[in-house]
C-alpha cells in the first residue's frame, strides 16, 4: 500500500495554525557561546511586501539578524549589467560583515544574486557555479578558515521556480562536491523546494545533506511555505533552524531570514581538519 502524503491544503493549514500558536516573533540577541549563526534571506531586491524599493530597510534587518555568516539571494538587480543594492559600506560598518569577493563582475555584490558575507575569518576559495536551467541561476561554493582555524564550507544557491531545473541544478552541485576535499559542509539559500518525495530536488540532495528541517518561510506576512532552507552534510553540525520573524522582517521581502546555531569546533571531526 502506498503511503499517504499531505497535500498541500493540509500543509498550508498546519503552518497557519502553527504561525497563530507562535504569534509575534521577537529580535533575541545571539548567544555565540552557542556556536555561530548562519543565515540565509532572499532579499527580493530590496521590495518589500508593499511594493516599495528600500535597500535601507533591508540592511535594517541584516543587522537585526546578527549573523556571523550570511548568504543573500537577490541581492543584486537581474538584468543588464548586474549591480549591487545594498551600501556595503554601511553594512560592514552596522553589522561588521564584509562580502567575500567574486570574480568577473565589477558592480555587483555577487553572483546571479548570490551573495556571501562574513563577519571573521579567512576566505580560502571562492567556486562560482553557473547552474543549468531555463533561468540565470548560480551557486556560490566558498571555503572558510574561521578564527580558530577551523574549516568549513558554504554553498549559497538559488534554485530555479521550474521542477526540471532543480533537479539538474541540485546534480551539479553534488557532482562539485564529489569532485572538491571532504569538509563540513553547509547548503544554504532558496531552493524553491517546498515537497517531499521522489519528484522534490530535495530528495536529490538528501543523499549528502539528508532532509532538511521544514520552516516555513514564505510569504513572510504568513509563511506556509518552506523554501529557504539550511543543510548540512553532517549530523549535529547545525541546530536550532528557525525563521527571524520580526516586524521589519515581515515587511522588507516576501521571504523570512532563516537562521541557525553552526556547531563546526564541537564535532569530533573538526579536530580532524583543522590538525590534519
Amino acid at each position: 500500500m502506498r503511503e499517504k502524503r499531505p497535500n498541500l491544503s493540509a500543509s498550508i493549514l498546519a503552518s497557519i495554525r502553527a504561525h497563530k500558536n507562535r504569534g509575534v516573533g521577537g529580535h533575541e540577541p545571539h548567544d555565540r557561546s552557542k556556536g555561530m549563526l548562519i543565515a540565509s534571506y532572499n532579499v527580493h531586491k530590496c521590495v518589500g511586501v508593499d511594493g516599495k524599493f528600500d535597500p535601507a530597510r533591508t540592511s535594517h534587518v541584516i543587522r537585526e539578524i546578527g549573523a556571523d555568516v550570511l548568504a543573500l539571494q537577490e541581492a543584486d538587480t537581474r538584468f543588464g549589467e548586474r549591480r549591487g543594492l545594498l551600501d556595503l559600506a554601511w553594512m560592514e560598518r552596522e553589522t561588521g560583515l564584509f562580502p567575500v569577493p567574486v570574480n568577473g563582475v565589477t558592480k555587483a555584490h555577487g553572483w546571479h544574486g548570490n551573495a556571501v558575507f562574513l563577519r571573521e575569518g579567512l576566505v580560502r576559495d571562492v567556486h562560482q557555479v553557473k547552474l543549468p536551467g531555463l533561468e540565470p541561476r548560480g551557486a556560490l561554493i566558498t571555503e572558510l578558515e574561521l578564527k580558530d582555524g577551523s574549516m568549513f564550507r558554504i554553498i549559497a544557491a538559488h534554485l530555479g521556480l521550474l521542477n526540471r531545473s532543480r533537479h539538474q541544478q541540485a546534480r551539479v552541485i553534488l557532482d562539485i562536491l564529489s569532485s572538491r576535499e571532504e569538509q563540513p559542509t553547509v547548503l544554504m539559500g532558496d531552493l524553491n523546494e517546498w515537497r517531499l518525495g521522489d519528484r522534490s530536488s530535495l530528495n536529490t540532495l538528501a543523499s549528502v545533506f539528508g532532509l532538511p528541517a521544514a520552516v516555513p518561510s514564505f510569504p513572510s506576512r504568513l509563511p506556509v511555505l518552506a523554501l529557504d532552507r539550511i543543510m548540512a552534510n553532517r549530523p549535529g553540525l547545525i541546530d536550532a533552524v528557525k525563521t527571524h520573524d520580526t516586524p521589519l522582517a515581515r515587511l522588507a521581502s516576501d521571504h523570512l531570514p532563516i537562521k541557525a546555531v553552526l556547531k563546526l569546533g564541537k564535532l569530533p571531526f573538526a579536530e580532524a581538519v583543522e590538525t590534519g
